[in-house]
């Protein structure tokens, strides 16, 4: 069964290299495009700061119900933005109840709109091919 997939796989790269397709290793797809921020592209990181580029300041319970997410989920990555200096997390109190309020810093904008160039070359680079 091996020897078979074997073939197989050598009879789709002769049948791509007949039609002029070159094969791209992972290697090389990394060694030729920039690194993603791994901090912002990561699916919950990258909403947050999203939801703080589009508005000028969220609570923690705004973001909570804009990720439909929990609050240990929440705090743990609004933290690393946070770490990150990519936003700013202000604790208050509202009377007796505690109110934490977000907003993007501009190491944070500087950071999502790179991100977001980076995406829209990768998008353009696909869609030339």
């Amino acid at each position: 069964m091996a020897k078979h997939s074997a073939l197989l796989k050598d009879g789709k790269k002769s049948r791509a290299r007949e039609r002029g397709l070159r094969s791209v290793s992972a290697d090389d797809a990394a060694a030729d495009a920039p690194e993603l921020d791994r901090l912002i592209h990561e699916r919950m990181r990258l909403g947050i700061i999203s939801a703080l580029a589009a508005n000028e300041t969220l609570t923690f319970n705004d973001l909570k119900n804009l990720m439909r997410t929990t609050d240990g989920n929440l705090s743990v990555h609004a933290r690393k933005l946070e770490e990150a200096g990519y936003i700013i997390c202000t604790k208050s109190f509202d009377g007796r109840v505690p109110k934490t309020e977000y907003k993007i810093a501009a190491g944070g904008r500087r950071a999502l709109e790179q991100y977001l160039d980076h995406m829209e070359a990768l998008i353009r680079a696909m869609r030339e091919r």
